[in-house]
């Protein structure tokens, strides 16, 4: 874990009905050897109880966004088996949603934008991954939420 992967966890602990799970392996067939391409380890499972929403964040500060998209283009590809595989190993209800979310820096966002355009989402697929959720890496420095409540907070996704 890189030194902003906590404080990207310590701000989404602050809101107290989330809970985080770190290096999460999200793994599309169960068992003890999960194939190239069948398996990630996410940066931080975010389960948000008041919102039913399970957040798969990513965190980079990478100029290049390459190793992110990289990891969106494999969840997109295959979405609908990566939400049941959550349902079956983390116990995620079947009403709750899965939501992509990244952390990257505000000088990264026109560069986010123009790889976003390019994200391969099969047409052919069931269900589509949503549009990945966007918070800057400037806005979760400890001074600038509440640590004990984030009560208020402005949700942002203005990338």
């Amino acid at each position: 874990m890189d030194y902003f992967q906590g404080v990207v966890t310590e701000y989404l602990r602050a809101d107290r009905s989330t809970f985080v799970n770190t290096e999460c392996l999200i793994q599309l067939e169960p068992g003890d050897s999960p194939g190239k391409g069948r398996h990630w380890y996410c940066d931080v499972v975010a389960v948000n109880f008041k919102d039913k929403t399970v957040h798969l964040c990513e965190v980079t500060f990478s100029r290049s966004l390459s190793a992110l998209f990289e990891r969106l283009n494999g969840w997109a590809a295959n979405w609908g088996p990566l939400q049941a595989a959550l349902r079956r190993d983390c116990q995620i209800p079947d009403d709750w949603t899965v939501q992509p979310r990244v952390f990257i820096p505000k000088g990264l966002n026109d560069t986010y934008q123009k790889k976003l355009a390019s994200l391969v989402i099969p047409p052919t697929t069931p269900a589509q991954m949503p549009k990945p959720l966007v918070t800057h890496l400037e806005s979760v420095l400890p001074w600038e939420y509440r640590s004990w409540d984030r009560k208020g907070d402005k949700f942002e996704n203005d990338a």
